[in-house]
């Protein structure tokens, strides 16, 4: 899915980002005009003036308009060819089909195999290629033992990087029971693979919990899978039948499970950093011309026992920022692997014929300070490989270390535990 790729801020209307501008010399027809708004949008929110200027935005809105550009799709394409140059895999259309996908994600529904993808190999002399952030839980994709960090080569015999981001998440989306070829290689594999997928509906379920018993210990579970406008709620709902809600004893501690959380909605993730945190920094984002702005959890927390919360390089952008406000914090150890590494933020924007721009608006650090674009969250403790590919499900090695680590930290042994310091010092080191 393409979702694991974007952290997004939905904006209501276009009113206030379009803005005035001097009138154009010749009346555009309706294909034009989306492409100069479109090119509004982008040159007011970019998060990176001068990364406009070095590819000479304003020269680049007029050698688009000099091509034909009379029908929809000849709009698309010509948006598609004019926000290339930018060289931000998240800047970018989304034609009816993925804007109405992707808005239905983050309302917990999907039609397809469940793989959300995303590109990697921007920077100079790197290869380009589509990766899997993450299979959805109970998809056809984690059925299939698809791992985080696998690239996708092919969809049905089209290469994946040359039809790029949205088109490939696109091909894999589809009606329930249709199939669909893709053709992989995992990471570290010198071969490749097929496997035929069957699409079908995929039910998000992004809240899952349940109690755990580890020696004497009650321990609660808690996952979240990705951050859609409901999980707040349902996490409030789950901590208070963890907290005895349910009929059962009060749990003493909590394993937080964002493992193959590829992010969603950033304001979903604040708001659960928020009930987590009694005060505290939750993020700092840094916004066009270099504003800065920083978010303060409230005081109070849902609850207030010990934590350790899982990762993975599944984990990514709103899960991060998440990870990041609970270790800088000193509320939560995390344990795992490094996490994704997607620090950047966008604004989705109708444009009002049924697609859709997703614009980087800001760069988010962690409360300590940490960019964590393309270098991920080193965990306090590590565990060790193989990692499971079913988290949360029978034979999770990783959840019996999580569980046997917290019950250590109630009883006062805290095992590989460390202060916010020296967090901060491994996190930068990577």
């Amino acid at each position: 899915m393409a979702l694991a790729l974007t952290a997004l801020l939905f904006v209501a209307s276009l009113a206030g980002l379009i803005g005035a501008g001097p009138a154009p010399a010749l009346a555009l027809n309706d294909a034009q005009a989306e492409v100069v708004e479109v090119w509004r949008l982008v040159n007011q929110s970019y998060v990176d003036p001068a990364r406009l200027e070095a590819v000479q935005w304003r020269r680049l809105r007029q050698k688009t308009l000099e091509k034909p550009i009379e029908s929809s799709e000849q709009a698309y394409v010509a948006i598609e060819a004019m926000l290339a140059p930018i060289g931000d895999p998240y800047t970018r259309l989304l034609r009816p089909a993925d804007y109405g996908a992707l808005r239905s994600n983050t309302r917990g529904t999907v039609s397809g195999v469940g793989l959300q993808l995303a590109l990697r190999g921007e920077g100079p002399g790197e290869r380009r290629r589509i990766v899997v952030i993450a299979p959805l839980d109970g998809s056809p994709a984690a059925e299939a033992g698809i791992a985080s960090g696998t690239e996708v080569l092919s969809i049905d015999g089209r290469s994946a990087i040359a039809m790029g981001l949205e088109a490939t998440a696109a091909r894999l989306r589809g009606e329930p029971g249709s199939e669909v070829l893709v053709s992989l290689r995992e990471a570290g594999s010198p071969a490749d693979r097929e496997v035929r997928l069957k699409r079908r509906q995929v039910d998000l379920q992004p809240v899952r919990h349940r109690r755990l018993l580890e020696g004497k210990r009650h321990l609660g579970y808690l996952r979240i899978t990705q951050f859609s406008e409901a999980v707040p709620q349902l996490v409030r709902e789950a901590i208070e039948d963890l907290n005895g809600g349910d009929g059962g004893p009060a749990v003493e501690g909590l394993i937080l499970d964002l493992r193959n959380n590829s992010g969603g909605l950033v304001s979903a993730g604040v708001a659960v950093a928020d009930e987590l945190l009694d005060g505290g920094e939750i993020v700092e984002t840094e916004e066009r011309g270099g504003i800065s702005s920083l978010q303060q959890a409230n005081p109070g927390r849902i609850f207030s026992g010990p934590m350790l919360t899982l990762v993975n390089g599944g984990t990514a952008s709103a899960s991060e920022i998440l990870a990041g406000a609970l270790q800088d914090g000193g509320r939560s150890p995390l344990a795992g692997s490094r996490t994704f590494g997607k620090g950047l933020i966008q604004t989705l924007l109708s444009l009002g014929d049924g697609s859709g721009l997703a614009v980087t608006v800001a760069r988010y650090l962690t409360p300590a300070g940490h960019d964590i674009q393309n270098l991920g969250i080193a965990p306090d403790q590590p565990l060790d490989p193989p990692e499971p590919l079913d988290p949360g499900g029978d034979g999770d090695a990783w959840l019996s270390q999580a569980s046997r680590m917290l019950v250590a930290r109630l009883e006062g042994r805290n095992p590989g535990g460390s202060g916010p310091e020296s967090r901060a010092d491994r996190t930068a080191a990577g």
